[in-house]
């Protein structure tokens, strides 16, 4: 009788479903993760026994763990942490070696490669998981929309706006809301033609949350991106387009989640200028030559 192969996860995400798995795992379970996203060489050279006592939990916490995030045998786990930890190891070479989190003693220069490091694999990280068929379905659903409503809280109102301001100059109706009762107001009044864009870093900002859900009750598509696939936001959308955001302790849903939205939307933004190519192309030169005029007199 032939053994049957055992299902495994991409190999490349390992630790970015780590990340996204941490707000929904037991207490137990994170204590696991953080181990493992601290040190993943170290943690993986442990075993299950070795593991649990240095997190303090039992090993049943850590079998729990790592079935949550999609492996049925632990040695996999091993070998993709260990792969993965040595693509950071180089990945961070390129910055003077300098990696982790942002702490008192460094230096500015060591700030700066930090953060070049950290939004250099935000950005990679996304680029893995980011799925294309998502994609596809939101650049079409975008490009036939009649009228395109988007909406974020903090950091990702940056992201909307750069958005909306891209989608202008295409010649697509694209419309911000400066704050959440305005948003919610304009998301009941939508229909079938309209696409409701909602952007956050957690998927469970409230405002957020409610101007998609009213959205899709007026009966829009609905398109969600967040770094978070099992978040409130996400599972209200049509659609759903995930980034895998490093955050630190001084950039919390403030600077790598910005980084990882912006590359998302730049894919989604050109793929619906694609899909009208010599429209949108006449439209920016039409809108370059306007500007051009009017700045420079």
């Amino acid at each position: 009788m032939k053994n049957e192969a055992v299902e495994r996860p991409d190999p490349r995400t390992v630790l970015v479903r780590m990340r996204a798995a941490m707000p929904g795992l037991r207490p137990s379970e994170r204590r696991v993760a953080e181990a493992f996203l601290t040190d993943p060489a170290h943690a993986a050279a442990l075993s299950i026994a070795e593991l649990a006592e240095s997190c303090q939990v039992s090993p049943t916490s850590v079998v729990r763990f790592y079935r949550r995030i999609g492996y049925t045998r632990y040695q996999d786990l091993r070998m993709d942490l260990t792969r993965e930890a040595t693509r950071e190891t180089v990945e961070s070479s390129a910055y003077n070696s300098v990696s982790g989190d942002i702490d008192r003693s460094d230096t500015l220069e060591d700030i700066v490669s930090k953060v070049a490091l950290n939004e250099t694999l935000s950005i990679a990280d996304t680029v893995e998981t980011l799925d294309i068929e998502s994609l596809r379905a939101a650049v079409a659903a975008v490009a036939g929309a009649a009228r395109i409503d988007i909406f974020g809280v903090g950091a990702s109102s940056v992201v909307a706006l750069d958005l909306q301001q891209k989608l202008t100059r295409i010649g697509r109706t694209a419309i911000t809301w400066p704050d959440a009762h305005a948003a919610w107001t304009a998301a009941t009044v939508l229909d079938d033609r309209a696409v409701a864009i909602a952007i956050s870093h957690s998927g469970a900002t409230t405002d957020t949350t409610e101007f998609l859900s009213l959205a899709a009750g007026a009966g829009a598509t609905t398109v969600a991106v967040t770094n978070f696939s099992e978040s409130p936001l996400a599972r209200g959308a049509d659609v759903v387009l995930t980034t895998a955001a490093r955050e630190t302790r001084f950039r919390s849903g403030a600077l790598g989640s910005r980084i990882a939205q912006l590359m998302v939307i730049d894919c989604l933004f050109t793929g619906v200028a694609q899909a009208s190519f010599d429209r949108s192309v006449d439209a920016l030169r039409e809108t370059y030559t306007a500007l051009r005029k009017r700045t420079l007199g």
